[in-house]
């Protein structure tokens, strides 16, 4: 199916557009009121994201309200761990809640890597659905966790400041922590070449949790298996965001992927020398910005957009939008990207 509106892609590979694309992480979700309204129509987030026609609706709606040039996929980067073996449950006000975690290669002999075909089909099916429902408005964007940031999770249980647990594990038990990395590596590549498959026209990898690890650790527990994903998904263009590893982003310029996404703490000169003329950029205005007056957000926009001029750049925040911003102040972030011309 043609695409009517294929900036997103036609930005990424360099080729001319008329204007920058422009998409936000966690469109789909708490600030719109249209979302609240068919989260509230469920049990809970969980359902939501495994009831395919439910997940398509919420992933259309920012297109429909926002006027983003791309929608992605409305699921949890979560779904891995228990596809693996490892259910979790979504607490409200607290996040994520893992009741069995992972410590041992004992533990590790209870998980799998599984089929996405089967214990995730219900992504699968909603990315058909969505494509179907969009025909061809703008790309759909698919998406998983990094390993690392996965691990994470399932050493830890929960959400954490610090992560300890799991960062000490990488000290006390490397060899088991480099195994339960290379299951959750492969049933990441599976994931997302399933995603391609079933109709995503780009992938992005979410390491969120890149950021609390001292770059040694990053170099040996995140990034080679980031890289070992990129080498995998041929299918579709491929961008990694990586939250907080400002320490590595040359070494992301030698990823063999097309997009790097920054945070709202990378200068944005700085990042395009370290990772290079090669890759796209995408970010990165400070969420919180959102929160200003609308003069100040139309200001903030137009100075990140100039300092992005001449250069591969998809246009969006450096994080996820947080859930208490006013929608009305993101769709003026959406319109000044759209409105903004290079001198």
């Amino acid at each position: 199916m043609e695409l009517k509106n294929d900036l997103l892609l036609r930005a990424i590979r360099g080729e001319k557009v008329e204007r920058t694309p422009v998409w936000l992480m966690r469109q789909a979700g708490r600030i719109l009121p249209e979302y609240r309204a068919v989260r509230n129509s469920v049990s809970g987030f969980i359902e939501l994201a495994k009831t395919p026609d439910l997940a398509a609706e919420v992933t259309i709606q920012p297109v429909d309200i926002l006027g983003v040039d791309a929608a992605i996929i409305f699921s949890d980067i979560l779904v891995v761990p228990e596809a693996m073996g490892l259910p979790y449950e979504m607490v409200e006000k607290r996040g994520p809640w893992f009741p069995k975690t992972i410590g041992s290669l004992s533990d590790l002999k209870q998980l799998r890597v599984p089929d996405p075909h089967v214990e995730l089909h219900y992504v699968l099916e909603a990315i058909r659905v969505t494509k179907k429902a969009l025909n061809g408005r703008v790309p759909l964007i698919g998406f998983a966790g990094a390993p690392w940031t996965i691990f994470a999770y399932m050493v830890e249980g929960s959400g954490s400041k610090t992560f300890s647990k799991a960062r000490a594990m990488l000290y006390t038990q490397p060899d088991f922590s480099h195994k339960l990395l290379d299951m959750i590596t492969s049933t990441t590549i599976r994931y997302l070449k399933a995603q391609a498959e079933a109709g995503a026209n780009l992938v992005q990898i979410f390491d969120s949790w890149a950021g609390i690890l001292p770059p040694t650790q990053y170099r040996e527990f995140s990034l080679p298996y980031i890289d070992k994903i990129c080498n995998a998904i041929t299918e579709v263009p491929v961008t990694v965001f990586a939250k907080g590893a400002f320490f590595a982003r040359e070494e992301m310029g030698q990823l063999n992927c097309d997009t790097i996404g920054l945070d709202w703490n990378m200068g944005i000169s700085e990042s395009r020398k370290l990772i290079g003329s090669g890759k796209a950029l995408q970010g990165n205005l400070d969420p919180a910005a959102l929160y200003g007056t609308e003069k100040g957000i139309m200001d903030a926009t137009q100075k990140m957009m100039k300092e992005f001029e001449g250069a591969k750049h998809v246009a969006n925040l450096g994080h996820g939008v947080y859930p208490d911003i006013d929608p009305y102040k993101v769709k003026l972030f959406v319109e000044s990207v759209k409105a903004y011309k290079a001198d």
